[in-house]
């Protein structure tokens, strides 16, 4: 039988804030369609507007039009690459605490957007930042901690002797 580190040795527990940050994108979702009408800016500062939109594809609405086959394929590859995110969590000694907050930002963006597609076929995005005429695609919580969970996961690889990622 293999021996492994006991749990509380490990990166698991970050998962309290993956489950905390999965609660507030489906709030702030729930928020956005409650009082959002879907395709209409509302402007919060001079480069960022509220603007309810439904995305059907991947990352900057890749294979958005593809019909629909798509939904199925992305919520598959979000839950396996869970399962693995979890498994390297536990995997990962506590003390490496900027691989174990990678790994908990972009598990719950993950899981953020698995349940907008599981729920309605697309995911809800709706946090529009421009500069005059040039638009980002629109994202959400989720998006955001996945992003921010890469940030981290590529500074704790260039900087792992640092102090930054241990």
């Amino acid at each position: 039988m293999p021996v492994t580190a006991a749990p509380s040795r490990t990166a698991l527990v970050w998962l309290w804030l993956s489950a905390v940050l999965v609660v507030l994108d489906q709030l702030t979702k729930f928020w956005a369609e409650s009082v959002l009408t879907p395709y209409q800016p509302v402007p919060v500062l001079p480069v960022l507007n509220w603007t309810l939109v439904f995305n059907q594809g991947a990352a900057f609405s890749f294979l958005s039009d593809a019909g629909g086959w798509q939904r199925w394929l992305f919520t598959i590859l979000a839950l396996g690459v869970s399962v693995l995110l979890v498994y390297w969590l536990r995997q990962t000694p506590r003390s490496q605490r900027l691989v174990g907050l990678a790994y908990a930002l972009i598990l719950a963006g993950a899981i953020g957007n698995v349940i907008d597609r599981i729920r309605y076929g697309h995911v809800v995005d709706f946090v529009d930042v421009y500069w005059k005429h040039w638009h980002f695609p629109a994202f959400n919580l989720a998006d955001a901690a996945i992003t921010l969970g890469a940030v981290a996961l590529i500074a704790s690889l260039l900087f792992p002797t640092r102090g930054i990622g241990r």
